[in-house]
């Protein structure tokens, strides 16, 4: 018997007039909480690189850049195109939702690269721009399954990104949405993209040594991330204005998961020849 849920409302609650969505506190508390984050490890006696206040601010400035910019122009270009060619206006309009995570994702990688190729020009980092750079990405790479947390969390309560019908005994209806009991697959998400794989990187991240080769962690993080994303695709319904891509079932996050896994192993692989080689 599916779990039946009522509707939660998207607005957390209301200041002076302004509503404030789940969604939006989905994104503070994962920005704050990385920051927190990103500063132990840069501060910590082990860590590869050092920032300081400064450079902290403005590399969390750039990371949130990255991800609103890429996030949003991976939806736009990836997922509903024809839409927004027709309504050019509503690409600005982040209110209505729509954000790629592949998106974000090479959001924050040219953001980071920006960023450390800023600071090693002006002799504030030492090493190169490419070290700066990885060593940047996979510290985020442990802090980055807290915000897919939040992020599918948030995802849930809007009722997005559902899953397919399905018989299974913790399938959910949402009242006056929808009569066919689904797959909560945010939530499948949130546990794999979020839990798991916090716990996987920060583990590779504080036992293993696969820290003092720059980008191993990244593409470790691209991988994994690609693996469960396109586990969970299997639980979850296609974007209605997209559907499957091929007649035997492949979605747009399979697809772009693929790709991804494809540059973290050749990331992962570069990193051990480059430090090898050295």
């Amino acid at each position: 018997m599916a779990l039946v849920i009522n509707p939660i409302s998207p607005v957390a609650f209301s200041v002076f007039g302004l509503d404030i969505r789940w969604y939006a506190l989905a994104y503070i508390a994962a920005f704050v909480i990385g920051y927190f984050m990103i500063k132990h490890f840069t501060r910590n006696p082990g860590s590869q690189i050092k920032l300081d206040k400064k450079q902290l601010d403005d590399l969390l400035t750039a990371i949130i850049l990255g991800v609103i910019i890429g996030g949003r122009l991976g939806y736009v270009l990836f997922y509903n195109l024809p839409f927004f060619l027709s309504h050019p206006l509503e690409i600005f309009a982040v209110w209505h939702g729509g954000m790629s995570f592949h998106g974000g994702l090479v959001g924050v990688i040219v953001a980071t690269f920006l960023f450390a190729w800023n600071r090693t020009k002006s002799g504030s980092l030492n090493g190169s721009t490419y070290d700066n750079a990885f060593k940047l990405l996979d510290i985020m790479a442990v802090v980055a399954p807290i915000g897919l947390f939040f992020g599918r969390i948030a995802n849930f309560i809007n009722m997005e990104v559902m899953g397919r019908v399905t018989d299974v005994p913790w399938a959910v209806v949402f009242v006056g949405q929808s009569e066919l009991p689904r797959h909560p697959s945010p939530l499948y998400e949130a546990t794999l993209e979020g839990i798991i794989l916090f716990v996987i990187m920060y583990s590779l991240y504080r036992f293993t040594n696969l820290r003092r080769f720059p980008g191993a962690l990244g593409g470790i993080l691209g991988m994994l991330y690609a693996t469960f994303r396109i586990f969970c695709e299997q639980f979850r319904a296609p974007d209605i204005q997209i559907g499957f891509l091929t007649s035997w079932g492949l979605t747009m996050g399979q697809l772009l998961s693929g790709i991804m896994f494809i540059a973290g192993a050749v990331i992962f692989t570069y990193a051990f020849r480059k430090k090898l080689s050295k």
